[in-house]
């Protein structure tokens, strides 16, 4: 589910109030054949309260290189009509790039509305989509 634009409700601090992270955490398990986020970092475990999501994202990179798998780049869109990602695009990937090991060109990232369509149309909501390539090492 999408999560909740800032000033719109409240967000799930555990992993929705950070959808983009959250989806390349689950789009490099699932190209290594592992489970979601939420099997590593459940919801209901207190010690994943609040945490900040690029420290969930290191650990997924460390479980990933653990396996002999090694991330070689990120593909992702975040969509929102509220707050206007664009200006922060640059930002955004650097910090990514700091958490995966990537150099920053290996990171695409764009931004996008939902055209007023649905939750996210009416800026009641955040979805994000990622795929990543790994390499066997």
């Amino acid at each position: 589910r999408p999560a909740q634009a800032p000033g719109h409700g409240s967000l799930d601090r555990h992993s929705d109030a950070d959808a983009l992270t959250h989806a390349i955490c689950d789009a490099l398990l699932g190209a290594a054949g592992l489970p979601d986020i939420g099997h590593f970092f459940p919801n209901t475990d207190p010690a994943f309260k609040n945490i900040d999501s690029q420290i969930l994202l290191r650990r997924v990179i460390d479980a990933l290189r653990e396996r002999g798998w090694e991330p070689v780049n990120i593909d992702a869109s975040l969509i929102a009509e509220k707050p206007k990602i664009y200006p922060r695009l640059a930002d955004m990937k650097a910090r990514l790039a700091a958490s995966t090991g990537l150099p920053v060109e290996s990171i695409g990232l764009k931004a996008t509305t939902n055209e007023g369509i649905d939750e996210i149309g009416r800026a009641l909501g955040i979805a994000a989509h990622a795929v990543c390539l790994i390499e066997k090492i």
